[in-house]
């Protein structure tokens, strides 16, 4: 086995600044230089990049325990199954769930999503009946839904946002007071602006009319603390890659009774607790849903993700992380020709902008000559472009290990494409 590297954590006394330079010491990437120059990565709303700490425990798992989980006693076998078990212990503290059974791990949200539609969602309504979603959302928490309307007959029905990208709680109380409405699936963070969404709020007037709610937190997961029994939610999905895990893998918490009533999803190995030509009967939960041999390794991964992002101290990653979008807003706000999309007083480190005459692609593939990766086009959330009348727009999104000397390379970069097109 080749050597793998010291678990460093770069935590600090409780409300202390955050020691970036040693967190950025851990993702190897961070050092890499592209077109000749440092790499500056601001497409964190993507995917994020990776740790030590997880690039050696996936490695780990295939080089000392790969084996198939649940179904061997043979030594590696057993391995296998606690680590996978032990990742879905870590994913059920990082929510503040009560209980490691309401887990169920998932490719990613979107799978999440779709799991919900066609299972919960799917065995409770009737044509006629309202799910409610946001203007914020992205695709993946519309088209499964536009998906089982098409199919069931229930109608989409979409909350407004104003023009700072903040959801009108008014009308989406309107769209609840039709009687009608039996779901409700929201984005915690918008992914297109940033936006942190009202969730216990939306939640409480939701369940104040009997109407259960589901949460995208795909992008919330590397930016807020989370905890699901203040939410009040009853279900709550993220993806591992997005809060600086694998690819490929991401969890799901539900309320362990909607589980319990839910149909399975899908059929195969491992959900089943007995099968024959006349029927079957299906596994307890979480495994109910969990059908076909995992990806174990992805879970081990997300599992040692999450425990390096735990050993950071949870209010100063978030006083980090304002202070990069709160210095980015001014940075940018004194390049000529750049309209900030997205103002809402409340933020997620996401900055989207359009500048000048410069199409968005142009823009990103300038920077990208300059070293500074960040993410052009719709993001997923054609809806919100359409809101704010553009078609795509630029996207520099941060991460823990971003730095401010890092927007002072994005603009730099932005103050030669403003020149290049005279915006």
């Amino acid at each position: 086995m080749s050597p793998t590297h010291a678990p460093e954590h770069a935590t600090r006394a409780a409300g202390a600044p955050l020691d970036v330079a040693a967190i950025r010491a851990q993702f190897p990437i961070l050092s890499t230089t592209v077109h000749g120059r440092p790499l500056v990565y601001l497409d964190n709303a993507a995917t994020s990049q990776k740790p030590y700490a997880v690039l050696d425990a996936e490695r780990a798992y295939y080089e000392t325990m790969n084996a198939n989980v649940h179904r061997g006693v043979h030594q590696l076998s057993e391995r296998a199954t606690a680590a996978y078990e032990g990742a879905r212990s870590r994913v059920r503290t990082f929510l503040g769930a009560v209980a490691d059974e309401e887990v169920v791990f998932v490719r990613g949200t979107t799978e999440a999503i779709n799991l919900v539609a066609n299972s919960f969602v799917a065995s409770r309504v009737r044509a006629g009946d309202e799910i409610v979603i946001t203007h914020l959302e992205h695709h993946s928490n519309i088209v499964p839904w536009q998906l089982l309307a098409e199919r069931m007959g229930v109608v989409l029905r979409v909350v407004p946002i104003d023009d700072d990208g903040q959801v009108d709680l008014g009308a989406f109380d309107g769209l609840l007071a039709s009687g009608r409405v039996r779901f409700v699936s929201v984005a915690h963070v918008s992914n297109a602006l940033g936006t942190i969404l009202p969730v216990a709020e939306i939640v409480r007037r939701a369940h104040a009319m009997g109407v259960p709610v589901m949460v995208d937190g795909a992008q919330a997961a590397p930016h807020l603390p989370i905890d699901v029994q203040a939410l009040g939610c009853d279900f709550y999905a993220f993806s591992s890659h997005k809060v600086f895990g694998p690819t490929g893998i991401g969890a799901l918490w539900a309320r362990r009774e909607h589980l319990e009533a839910m149909p399975p999803w899908q059929g195969g190995g491992d959900m089943i607790a007995s099968v024959s030509f006349t029927g079957s009967t299906w596994n307890k939960v979480p495994h109910k849903f969990e059908a076909g041999t995992p990806n174990i390794a992805g879970a081990v991964g997300l599992g040692a993700a999450l425990e390096w992002f735990g050993g950071l101290d949870a209010e100063a990653v978030r006083a980090h992380e304002k202070d990069l979008v709160d210095y980015g807003t001014q940075a940018l706000s004194g390049v000529k020709g750049l309209r900030l999309i997205g103002t809402a007083r409340d933020k997620a480190g996401v900055l989207s902008f359009m500048l000048g005459h410069a199409h968005p692609h142009d823009v990103g593939t300038i920077l990208d000559q300059e070293g500074v990766a960040i993410r052009t086009g719709h993001h997923c959330a054609q809806p919100v472009m359409e809101r704010f009348g553009v078609a795509a727009t630029a996207r520099a999104s941060f991460a823990v290990y971003n730095t401010r000397s890092e927007v002072d390379a994005l603009v730099r970069g932005l103050d030669k494409v403003a020149e290049m097109f005279r915006a």
